[in-house]
């Protein structure tokens, strides 16, 4: 979700004011724009990606990289660790099935490597177990509350995340496990996003039809070509 933090979102939920400022990326499934004659949007849950929408890094992630890699021998600045991580990242996965199988291992293996030109398995470990945990992320400002609010006035909540096995306890760690009414993750489903799978599945475990379901996250790429849900995103 892009400019607009998850407490403005919930103001425009809560007042039913939202629906003129989204867009729908499934041409089939239009969402109403006010004045405009057509019916109210109709919704029971609002999903949540983790990453980026409502968890943050809490430092950069070229500098915790160099931090780490400085032991290992790791010179490059910042500026080239982000240029290396953004193309790891970005570049397409073979290895297996999906980014996430599990733990992850791998697929960050690949990244940590790429990003600092070292392939020390020590200093893939101290990254990994720092992205795991609470302290490496924070909550988007408001976040907790601004959901809670719409947990009271009786919508259902889900998080569903592209993200390994660490994500549990991350959440766990940053009070936010018990905010959520279901909580899907790639790694654990077999499906990443943007397969209409995952989000079909949590949908099913909060016992709402797609259609009556939103989802904000941070990459237009997740956020498109879902045949059945109701996928919108912020302008």
């Amino acid at each position: 979700m892009q400019g607009l933090p998850l407490t403005r979102l919930v103001s425009r939920l809560l007042h039913r004011r939202s629906v003129g400022q989204v867009r729908a990326f499934q041409p089939a499934l239009r969402v109403p724009i006010p004045n405009s004659g057509l019916p109210d949007f109709t919704y029971r849950a609002l999903l949540v990606d983790a990453a980026g929408t409502l968890l943050i890094p809490s430092e950069p992630a070229a500098e915790v990289y160099l931090r780490y890699g400085s032991k290992y021998g790791v010179k490059l600045p910042t500026s080239e660790i982000l240029s290396r991580f953004r193309r790891a990242y970005n570049s397409p996965w073979t290895l297996t099935s999906q980014r996430y199988v599990g733990d992850g291992r791998p697929f960050w293996q690949n990244i940590v490597t790429q990003s600092t030109g070292c392939d020390s398995s020590l200093l893939f470990e101290e990254i990994y177990d720092y992205y795991a945990q609470a302290a490496a992320w924070y909550v988007a400002p408001g976040a907790h509350a601004a959901l809670q609010r719409l947990k009271d006035s009786g919508l259902k909540l889900g998080i569903v995340s592209n993200f390994d096995t660490r994500l549990r306890p991350i959440l766990k760690g940053l009070r936010l496990d018990k905010l959520f009414d279901t909580i899907v993750i790639s790694a654990e489903i077999g499906v990443e996003k943007p397969n209409p799978i995952i989000f079909e599945a949590a949908c099913q475990e909060l016992g709402v039809l797609p259609e009556e379901a939103v989802h904000v996250g941070d990459d237009r790429r997740y956020s498109c070509s879902l045949l059945p849900l109701s996928c919108c995103r912020l302008l």
